[in-house]
C-alpha cells in the first residue's frame, strides 16, 4: 500500500534547522493494521503528515500504491488527500453549525459529488459506524465518542485506500475509547490499510504491528507478539 524509502525531514527557521525525520524506512501492506508510537517530538507526527501528503519529505521517496508521491505537484497531493487518504483526528474536527450528515459530506463536496449522491454516500457511512439515528445531529448533540464515530465516517465516505488516525482515543473516556477501537478492528476485518498514531500501549496492542520512533528515526517495525 505504501512504502517509505530513505525519508528525511527538516524543518528551517532562519539559520535553525530542526531535523524532524532521519532516514526512515517503512512498507505497509494493504489490509495491514500498524501503530506508531514515541514519545512527544520524537517524529511521529511528521510521518503521518508526510503519510498523509500534509507534508512533503526534504529528501527520499514515497510511494504509495506504487505512485511516486514524492514527485507530485501540490494539486495532485490535493487530489491524493481527498479521494484516497482518510483521516480521524484527535480533535475531531468537526464543523459545530453542520448536522452530522453534513460533516460526513464534505469530502464528496470537494470532490465534487452531487448533493444527492452525497447525502445518501454520507448516510451510508453513518450507518455503517452506528449512528442511523444521529445522522441530523449537530456535534453539540453528541457525546465524545459519537462525535468520534462522524469523524471516522467522514474519513470512509470516499472509499479510500488508507485511513489515518491521529490519537484517534485520546479525548475519549475508557468505554468511548473502547467502541472507537472496536470500530477499527471492524474496518481491519473489512480490509482496510490503517496507520494509526497512539501514546497508549492498549491502543497501540489492537494493530497487527507497531513501530516506534525516536529522535526522528525507525526503530523497529516487529509484530507486538514478538516483544
Amino acid at each position: 500500500m505504501l512504502e517509505l524509502v530513505g525519508i528525511g525531514k527538516t524543518y528551517r527557521s532562519g539559520i535553525l534547522e530542526v531535523e524532524a525525520l532521519r532516514g526512515v524506512d517503512l512498507r505497509v501492506d494493504e489490509g495491514e493494521f500498524v501503530s506508531t508510537m514515541g514519545p512527544s517530538g520524537s517524529g511521529k507526527s511528521t510521518l503521518m503528515h508526510i503519510i498523509g501528503c500534509l507534508d512533503i519529505p526534504t529528501v527520499g521517496q514515497y510511494l504509495l500504491a506504487g505512485e511516486d508521491v514524492s514527485a507530485m505537484t501540490e494539486a495532485q497531493l490535493a487530489d491524493v488527500r481527498n479521494r484516497r487518504i482518510g483521516f480521524v483526528f484527535q480533535q475531531f474536527n468537526l464543523l459545530p453549525a453542520l448536522s452530522a450528515w453534513r460533516n460526513v459530506e464534505l469530502p464528496l463536496v470537494y470532490a465534487g459529488v452531487p448533493r444527492a449522491e452525497r447525502r445518501r454516500r454520507a448516510v451510508s457511512a453513518l450507518e455503517r459506524v452506528g449512528l442511523a439515528e444521529r445522522v441530523d445531529h449537530r456535534p453539540s448533540e453528541l457525546s465524545g465518542g459519537q462525535q468520534q464515530r462522524v469523524s471516522v465516517a467522514r474519513a470512509l465516505v470516499t472509499d479510500p485506500q488508507l485511513i489515518l488516525a491521529d490519537e484517534p482515543t485520546g479525548n475519549l473516556d475508557s468505554v468511548a475509547t473502547a467502541d472507537v477501537l472496536a470500530l477499527f478492528d471492524d474496518l481491519h476485518d473489512q480490509g482496510r490499510t490503517i496507520v494509526l498514531i497512539t501514546h497508549e500501549h492498549d491502543v497501540a496492542e489492537r494493530a497487527g504491528r507497531t513501530v516506534h520512533m525516536h529522535d526522528g528515526r525507525l526503530l523497529d517495525a516487529a509484530p507486538m507478539g514478538a516483544r
